[in-house]
């Protein structure tokens, strides 16, 4: 058995959804069993430009939950200066219904993120990084070797905590200030994510320029440092290539 997880675009380009698949091989190398983390109340409203009501988004958050989906990320614990849409996080996350089974996880960028996060009822965090040095640094305002220092703060203390913690490598199949990016580069931070601790590793294609070609090869180089069950994929569909970057991953 192995998991792989997998983000693709629900209508809109901007309200996206997270998949998951654990996968027998059988003869079609296709999976037998598909599971969605729905990430729309995070990824999907952080770029509005009007900002969303926290009732809505604590409502959109429930339904979400009563549709049966297992995994919904909440919110972000950013600062407002730099994400604005995410100022409520607190609201929202105390909001909230908690439906048996469904897990709420939050992005949390260091140890201040972390600490708001678990006091306002978070159970389990993601951090985020990127393999483009030039995104790193407009995205959160570090290098990525100091952004690796961070999560590993944020990594230890949720261990301690028993805090579950993924990992998103953003640009993972292109960059918009520095263009493509090599596989390598993508495995190296994924393998420094994955050794601090994080039970699964998110790539993130952020600005949707990957084609089924790339995404292979980023795969086929990050698989020969970490284990295919702790992969996950994040597709946008900018170009209209995430469906067919999907299947190349599923495959």
């Amino acid at each position: 058995m192995s998991l792989i997880l997998l983000d693709f675009p629900r209508g809109l380009v901007k309200y996206r959804s997270k998949v998951g698949i654990r996968k027998e091989y059988q003869k079609s190398e296709l999976p037998e069993y598909v599971k969605i983390i729905e990430v729309g109340p995070r990824d999907g409203l952080q770029n509005e430009k009007v900002i969303v009501p926290t009732d809505i988004k604590i409502e959109l958050i429930n339904q979400l939950a009563k549709a049966g989906l297992p995994v919904i990320e909440v919110t972000s614990f950013v600062s407002s200066k730099w994400v604005p849409q995410m100022a409520d996080h607190t609201e929202v996350m105390r909001g909230i219904e908690r439906h048996p089974g469904v897990r709420y996880p939050v992005l949390t960028p260091n140890l201040r993120g972390f600490h708001s996060a678990i006091s306002a009822g978070a159970t389990e965090v993601s951090v985020f990084g990127a393999a483009s040095e030039s995104f790193s640094k407009r995205n959160i305002n570090c290098s990525i070797e100091e952004s690796i220092e961070r999560f590993e703060e944020v990594a230890k203390l949720a261990r301690n905590m028993n805090i579950p913690v993924r990992g998103y490598v953003s640009c993972a199949l292109g960059c918009p200030y520095e263009g493509n990016i090599k596989p390598v580069k993508v495995a190296e931070v994924s393998k420094r994510l994955y050794s601090m601790g994080c039970y699964e590793i998110s790539l993130a294609d952020t600005i949707g320029v990957g084609t089924p070609g790339s995404m292979k090869r980023m795969l086929e180089a990050v698989m020969k440092e970490i284990p295919l069950t702790a992969l996950a994929v994040h597709c946008h569909d900018t170009y209209g290539q995430a469906l067919a970057n999907i299947l190349t991953a599923m495959q």
